[in-house]
């Protein structure tokens, strides 16, 4: 298992090699409520890390989704058009959303599950 590094913004990132999967944190899915619909980006778009990506939206709120690391997009999790709730449900496994070749090093302000605890205040996994 690759390991899950998060960012401030609550998005959580897996390496494995050249490839990468990003999803937003369970902590993040628990504030929003029930995700409604995602506004996503298409595959083979380049992200810069940070980059605004896509848009999450939920009963209570809107929120911009930020990409963790720099890549081109190879996939988009086409499950969540029809179930948004996936992210609820599964956020570190069926409701992934999307997948980048990453197009660089792994920016040094990520955080492990320990630092992303005591900067959320909750559980990451």
């Amino acid at each position: 298992m690759a390991d899950r590094r998060y960012t401030r913004t609550h998005e959580w990132v897996t390496v494995d090699g050249k490839h990468a999967t990003v999803g937003i944190t369970d902590f993040a899915q628990s504030q929003l409520g029930d995700v409604v619909f995602l506004e996503l980006p298409s595959a083979g778009r380049k992200l810069a890390a940070r980059e605004t990506f896509g848009v999450i939206e939920s009963v209570k709120a809107a929120s911009d989704l930020y990409a963790p690391v720099a890549g081109r997009i190879t996939e988009v999790n086409e499950k969540l058009a029809a179930k948004p709730e996936l992210i609820n449900s599964d956020p570190y496994g069926e409701g992934w959303i999307l997948k980048l070749e990453l197009g660089g090093e792994l920016p040094p302000d990520l955080m492990d599950e320990a630092e992303y605890k005591k900067v959320s205040g909750a559980a990451a996994s």
